[in-house]
């Protein structure tokens, strides 16, 4: 059976919900570690241990929501909800993350600990619902490509607004009081956020139920989706996938301040610029998927990334054209496999109920996200390190060569290794488009049958149809 063609309202509004995460989450990945050591006052090395500390409570948290989420029962179903439910407390924790107080320093340590765990906990709890919605809105592998397709645009441009207009109102907003401005900049575009989630609840169907639906307990569930090799490799994927874009984006900030020796205006032009980039590389994913099967694709941007990144390295950072052109065509390339990424994680999901006859899509992509949250901590961390190795001073008018020199690294080569890795996993993955087609003929017989789930047998091995 031909599955169900989405409209072009639907696919909008599925994507604002991640835009609507990211009105928080693109601050967080671009400016959070440079407002924690040059506005909030934190030491490198600590912001690295804070980025990291918490991720070790998403080890609980993220499958606990992901199993919460799969028992969910409402009339708007099962996924949906949370972004009605959570919508304004997301937005507030966003606030409160950014609010500098006037307290001694070991205070300000304590109040970023607990507000970025806050923050974290409800992103986790928003989040998490939101991803596993992509994987019951369609059955249909295309069409989930284009969702996410859609979904990336809308980021692009929630983050195209953020990096245009955030330190712009920083400025406007503080005057010379930059903390004052970041927590009334924040207000603004927490509230953006607020109605972008609201708009996707409006708009967004879930369609896909299991055949079989799941009552065990979580650790009935934990157990099962572990049989499922093609998540446990995806979890892999999904960590080195993050790493090299958040770490040279957490770098951006850096390396036009103090390699480039550009202005805070210049910066905001340079990143938007590059979220143009990934725009255009969001909207590429479709066709080349409509051509070639997808893991094919994600492999070779990746082989491509990895050059393309390190020449970086040769670049002289005070060549601002060359720099600005080039760091456009590099976000291009970067933006290709992120829509892949999301449909993989929906196909993955249905490969599991194809293998196992049991469909656990909250913990499913709780996983995915756990370790998506894990990659951004350690690349976080890893930049708080690394500027803290060669000598970095956030209160330092100019730096030295050394800390210039790791913040070009962190720029150039280290995400240009990410990437090389990131190829690597992916030749791990089977999910290919032949495959997908087995699986969403035998999945479609399935629930037209439901009384036969009781009765549930393995599926060919798939040695007979992949050698």
């Amino acid at each position: 059976m031909k599955a169900e063609a989405l409209s072009l309202k639907e696919k909008i509004g599925f994507g604002m919900g991640d835009a609507g995460c990211n009105m928080v989450w693109g601050s967080i990945t671009m400016f959070l570690a440079y407002f924690y050591t040059d506005i909030f006052g934190l030491a490198p090395a600590l912001v690295g241990i804070l980025l990291l500390s918490i991720r070790i409570i998403d080890a609980v948290t993220d499958p606990v929501m992901g199993a919460i989420a799969d028992r969910t029962r409402s009339r708007w179903g099962r996924f949906r909800p949370y972004l009605l439910w959570l919508a304004v407390p997301f937005a507030v924790f966003s606030v409160l993350m950014y609010t500098t107080p006037d307290w001694s320093y070991s205070a300000k340590v304590v109040y970023a600990f607990v507000t970025y765990f806050l923050m974290s906990l409800i992103y986790t709890a928003i989040n998490i619902p939101y991803c596993a919605l992509g994987g019951v809105i369609s059955n249909d592998p295309q069409e989930r490509v284009s969702c996410q397709s859609w979904r990336f645009i809308l980021v692009g441009v929630a983050t195209l607004i953020i990096s245009l207009t955030l330190l712009p109102m920083v400025d406007w907003f503080g005057g010379g009081n930059r903390a004052q401005g970041f927590q009334w900049a924040m207000t603004v575009l927490s509230i953006i956020g607020c109605l972008m989630f609201l708009f996707c609840f409006a708009t967004v169907r879930e369609r896909i139920q299991p055949a079989t639906p799941t009552n065990d307990a979580l650790k009935a569930d934990l157990r099962d989706i572990w049989k499922n090799d093609q998540w446990v490799r995806i979890l892999v994927l999904t960590f080195f996938n993050v790493c090299p874009g958040f770490i040279r984006m957490a770098a951006t900030m850096y390396y036009v301040t103090y390699a480039m020796e550009k202005s805070s205006g210049f910066a905001s032009l340079f990143i938007s610029l590059g979220v143009v980039g990934m725009m255009i590389g969001s909207a590429l994913a479709k066709p080349l998927t409509d051509k070639y099967c997808k893991l094919k694709v994600f492999f070779w941007t990746n082989i491509v990334l990895a050059v393309f990144s390190s020449g970086f390295y040769f670049l002289n950072p005070h060549l601002a054209g060359l720099i600005l052109v080039m760091y456009f065509i590099l976000n291009i390339l970067h933006q290709i496999p992120s829509p892949l990424h999301w449909s993989l994680m929906a196909d993955v999901d249905d490969y599991g109920e194809w293998k196992t006859g049991k469909r656990i899509t909250g913990i499913s992509f709780s996983g995915n996200l756990f370790f998506l949250k894990v990659g951004l901590a350690v690349a976080g961390a890893f930049v708080g390190f690394i500027l803290s190795a060669y000598g970095y001073h956030g209160d330092a008018v100019r730096q030295s060569p050394g800390a210039i020199q790791g913040i070009v690294l962190l720029f150039t080569v280290i995400p240009g290794i990410g990437y090389l890795i990131t190829a690597g996993v992916v030749r791990l993955l089977k999910v290919d488009r032949q495959l997908m087609r087995q699986i969403q003929s035998d999945l479609e017989a399935r629930r037209l049958q439901p009384h036969e789930s009781a009765e549930w047998r393995e599926p060919r091995p798939l040695e007979t149809k992949h050698p």
